[in-house]
């Protein structure tokens, strides 16, 4: 693995994982109120065009960040959905 790759792959960990605290502070608090709509749909829309980007590009980092982070974005999405 190439260092271009590996560095790609600590961006995409920190950028991933910077969803985590969110997550968890809305499911353990079971309120998303300070959450926008706006934000998480735009967000979601966002990394799924950078998967399909990812994709095309078969660029591993970008295909694992946007993958598991818009999973995350999409629980905390159905969590605002649910806590409303």
């Amino acid at each position: 693995m190439d260092f271009i790759t590996i560095l790609g792959l600590i961006a995409a960990t920190l950028t991933t994982i910077a969803f985590l605290p969110q997550m968890f502070q809305t499911w353990r608090t079971k309120s998303a109120k300070d959450v926008s709509y706006v934000m998480l749909i735009t967000f979601s829309s966002g990394l799924f065009l950078w998967l399909i980007y990812g994709i095309y590009l078969q660029a591993l980092p970008i295909i694992l960040a946007n993958s598991v982070s818009l999973f995350f974005n999409l629980i905390i999405l159905s969590l605002k959905i649910k806590y409303r």
